[in-house]
C-alpha cells in the first residue's frame, strides 16, 4: 500500500530536500509538507500546510492528511523574533504538539524525529570516543539551548512509545551538517573573523554531509526499524585544519575563564557560538556510525573532510576572499 508521508521543517533546507526526494519514490503516493514559515526552497509535488507552533494546526494536519509515516525535522521559528532559549522552548512545544497527534492518530505507524549528536558533547573528556551511545548520560550543567531542547524532545519521544508499543519509532542524532547550503549557528562561527577557541586545545570535528543527511532520513523513513541511531561521516578532522581550508587562520585563544565574557556578547546577540558550544569542541567525540550502516546497509558517501570542502568551495570561503560576512538567505541546517 502507497504511504502517505508528513514531513515538518519543509521551510529548511533539509526539510524541503527530503520531502522531494521522497515524492519521487514509487512506494509513496503523496508528501505533505508542514512548517510555520512559508517555504524557501522549490517543494516540488508536495503539498504544504502553514501550521504554527500555537494552536492546533499541527494535529490538524496530521489527522486530514491521514498520513501513516511522520518525519519530524523541526517547525521553523524567525529568529528575529525569538531569542535562542525562546526558539528551544518553541521547538520543544512544536515537537509535543507533533506526538500528542501521533499518538492519537489511528493511521500514523512510522514517526522518524531528527535530533543531534550534540546530546553527547558534554558527556566526554578530551579525546574519548562513544563506545556505547545508550550509556552516555548528559551533564546537567553547562548545556547548550540546543542539547537541552534534543534532549528533552528525545525524552517526549521515549514516552509516546511506551504509550504507542504499536508505533515504529526511528531517532536519527545527526552530527554537524556541513555542505554547500548549509547555514548553521558551526558555520556562522566559522566565518568569523576572528574564531575563538579554547587555549590549548584542537577538537576533532566529525560532520555530516548535508546529501547524506538527506538520503539517511529518507531511507530511515521507508523502513520500519526502530531505536535511536547516530549519524556521521566516519572520520574527524581537526578544527585547526577547518579553520586553515576556510581561510580564518587568525584564531583567538581563549582561557577557560574568559568563556564567561564570551557569554556575555552572546547574550547580547554579538557572538554566534555560545561558550557551551566551544567547551563542546573541546568533547573530542568520535560517533559510532555502524548502527545505521547495518540497519539501513548504507554508509556516508563523504569524510568529513570533503564535506568540510564542499562547503568551503560552496560558499567560495578561501584565503583569497576578504573575511567579512557574508549575506545569504536563511537557512537551517
Amino acid at each position: 500500500m502507497a504511504r502517505v508521508v508528513l514531513v515538518t521543517g519543509v521551510s529548511g533546507y533539509l526539510g524541503a530536500r527530503v520531502a522531494t526526494a521522497l515524492q519521487d519514490h514509487p512506494d509513496v503516493e503523496r508528501v505533505i509538507g508542514v512548517d510555520s514559515a512559508a517555504p524557501e526552497h522549490p517543494l516540488g509535488r508536495t503539498e504544504f500546510v502553514r501550521a504554527g507552533l500555537h494552536g492546533g494546526g499541527v494535529a490538524a494536519a496530521v489527522r486530514d492528511s491521514g498520513a501513516d509515516t511522520v518525519l519530524h525535522l523541526r517547525l521553523a521559528v524567525a529568529p528575529q523574533t525569538a531569542g535562542r532559549a525562546r526558539t528551544a522552548e518553541n521547538n520543544v512545544l512544536g515537537t509535543m504538539q507533533l506526538l500528542e497527534a501521533c499518538q492519537r492518530s489511528s493511521s500514523v505507524r512510522r514517526l522518524v524525529v531528527r535530533s543531534t549528536a550534540a546530546v553527547y558533547g558534554c558527556a566526554h573528556e578530551p579525546r574519548q570516543e562513544v563506545p556505547d551511545a545508550e550509556r552516555i548520560r548528559v551533564r546537567r550543567t553547562a548545556r547548550p539551548r540546543e542539547l537541552t531542547e534534543a534532549a528533552v524532545s528525545e525524552r517526549y519521544v521515549r514516552g509516546l512509545g511506551r504509550r504507542r508499543p504499536d508505533l515504529s519509532i526511528a531517532v536519527l542524532r545527526l552530527a554537524d551538517l556541513m555542505g554547500p547550503s548549509v547555514e548553521s549557528p558551526l558555520t556562522q562561527y566559522l566565518e568569523r573573523r576572528l574564531v575563538p577557541v579554547l587555549r590549548g586545545h584542537d577538537p576533532r570535528m566529525q560532520f555530516l554531509h548535508e546529501e547524506d543527511g538527506v538520503e539517511v532520513i529518507r531511507r530511515m523513513a521507508l523502513t520500519d526499524r526502530d531505536g535511536v541511531f547516530d549519524v556521521a561521516a566516519p572520520d574527524a578532522i581537526p578544527l585547526s585544519q577547518c579553520l586553515r581550508r576556510a581561510g580564518r587562520s587568525m584564531m583567538l585563544p581563549v582561557p577557560e575563564p574568559g568563556l564567561r565574557v564570551l557569554g556575555s556578547l552572546a547574550g547580547r546577540r554579538r557572538l554566534d557560538y555560545s561558550p557551551e558550544r566551544l567547551r563542546q569542541l573541546d568533547s573530542g567525540r568520535l560517533l559510532d556510525c555502524s548502527a545505521v550502516q547495518r540497519a539501513l546497509d548504507w554508509s556516508p558517501t563523504y569524510t568529513s573532510q570533503e564535506a568540510f570542502d564542499s562547503y568551503v568551495a560552496g560558499c567560495a570561503v578561501s584565503r583569497t576572499v576578504p573575511a567579512r560576512r557574508r549575506r545569504r538567505p536563511l537557512r537551517r541546517a
